[in-house]
């Protein structure tokens, strides 16, 4: 899954369920120590029939498995009764085992059971906790939860960008509007229809996703506190921080963005700084190199109370960021002291 990465803190209400942690299912196990003997370990087996396996620990700490299938099989060889059932179960236990933390993603840990040898396939994953021994996972478990996993990812997330949609972005705004410091992020490419329509739908795909990606990148990886990226639709973004230290993040979007943007244009045109095209009013006009723009709504110094009034200040302030012709980020405070394009031109100069 292509967010896993940011699995963590990209999450409201409604879609916590699609990123649970393999500490989540994790079931209690049977341990033994190493000096237990085999026909101990028949023994328990036997009076559990629905028992697949047990784990064995010196002390809390977890260092062989043995999952019922194989330990009858090996039993089951000639003389094999005979010879392993007053012995001890560390001689057959299976020392390879798959060990993952609590905090692991489902995901993560599907695909490392999945890489396991053909005869291991079926094993328990071995839980720690801090090192300890925490619980199990079966295998048939774990397909199912990943089932549910990426059908709910379907379901909530963006199909293109695969960040979480409007259900999840709404459930989001909600909580940030709690949080004592927010910073929301509204981020739109600018003349994007053009774009589309000059270059074709593949490569405003390819825009689209990448758009995704270093927004994703940037917000979090760079900002280590709670944070979340979420895909209104088309080539609007949106992104939040518990925090009002935004320049720098905005900064990296737009230097990310503004290069990886040069990829689609001639010399000629990165040159001029503009394409010939149809616009929106169907006439062939000079149309600048598509951008970002940004508007970072916080509460710095304004009372915002509801998603509604959160929606209509970015609203306003995304129209004022589009009578720039480049990549830009203003503020609340920005359009509140009336700073226009050409004054804006003077200070980042």
């Amino acid at each position: 899954m292509k967010n896993e990465l940011f699995i963590k803190n990209n999450i409201g209400d409604e879609g916590e369920q699609m990123y649970l942690v393999i500490g989540d299912i994790v079931e209690k196990v049977n341990i033994v120590a190493p000096s237990t003997k085999c026909e101990d370990v028949y023994k328990i087996f036997d009076e559990n029939p629905s028992l697949e396996g047990i784990v064995v620990c010196t002390g809390e700490q977890p260092i062989g498995l043995v999952m019922k299938t194989q330990f009858f099989q090996k039993l089951s060889t000639k003389y094999g009764f005979d010879l392993f059932m007053k012995r001890t179960i560390d001689l057959v236990m299976d020392q390879e085992l798959l060990v993952v933390d609590f905090s692991a993603p489902i995901a993560e840990v599907s695909t490392l059971a999945m890489n396991r040898k053909q005869a291991n396939l079926y094993d328990y994953v071995v839980v720690t906790k801090q090192g300890s021994i925490y619980g199990i996972v079966s295998m048939r478990d774990l397909i199912i939860k990943l089932s549910e996993v990426q059908i709910n990812i379907a379901r909530y997330s963006n199909p293109l960008s695969g960040l979480p949609g409007n259900n999840v972005i709404e459930e989001k705004l909600q909580e940030i509007l709690t949080y004592e410091n927010f910073s929301v992020f509204y981020l739109d490419i600018d003349l994007f229809k053009v774009f589309n329509d000059t270059y074709g739908f593949r490569e405003g795909d390819v825009l689209l996703k990448e758009t995704a990606n270093i927004i994703s990148e940037t917000i979090l990886t760079s900002a280590n506190e709670p944070s979340f990226v979420g895909h209104i639709g088309g080539d609007d973004f949106i992104a939040v921080i518990p925090h009002y230290d935004h320049e720098l993040l905005c900064e990296a979007i737009i230097n990310r963005f503004d290069q990886f943007i040069l990829r689609f244009y001639s010399d000629e045109e990165r040159k001029k700084g503009y394409i010939r095209a149809i616009t929106r009013q169907g006439t062939v006009e000079n149309v600048p190199l598509v951008s970002i723009s940004i508007a970072v709504v916080q509460n710095k110094n304004f009372i915002i109370s509801t998603v509604e009034q959160l929606s209509k200040k970015a609203a306003e302030l995304k129209k004022k960021c589009k009578e720039f012709k480049h990549s830009v980020f203003l503020t609340l405070d920005d359009a509140e002291g009336e700073t226009d394009a050409s004054q804006y031109e003077e200070l980042v100069r």
